[in-house]
């Protein structure tokens, strides 16, 4: 099943990265705080939002930094994915 976002909406899934303390223990994902970094799965196409044009400045593979509570979060065939308004993305990193 595929996800195609509608206007400025772009589908991400969080980057898990695993850290490693002073001491050497590991830190799995999932005992950290929510992750800012992920991968853009999808987009919108855009067009015109409330009177406004918007162009789409993310594409599929970017790597990105989000607002740290924004968007909504959601399961498909046991990925989590989170959709959000291209606002809520702060940064592209390259």
């Amino acid at each position: 099943m595929n996800i195609q976002p509608l206007g400025d909406r772009v589908v991400i899934k969080m980057v898990e990265t695993e850290e490693t303390t002073k001491s050497g223990i590991v830190l799995p994902g999932s005992a950290k705080e929510k992750p800012q970094i992920a991968e853009v799965v999808a987009v919108g196409p855009g067009g015109v939002i409330d009177g406004k044009e918007v162009k789409m400045e993310l594409s599929v593979g970017d790597k990105v930094i989000t607002s740290k509570y924004a968007g909504t979060e959601i399961k498909l065939d046991g990925v989590e994915y989170t959709i959000l308004k291209q606002g809520d993305v702060l940064a592209k990193i390259q």
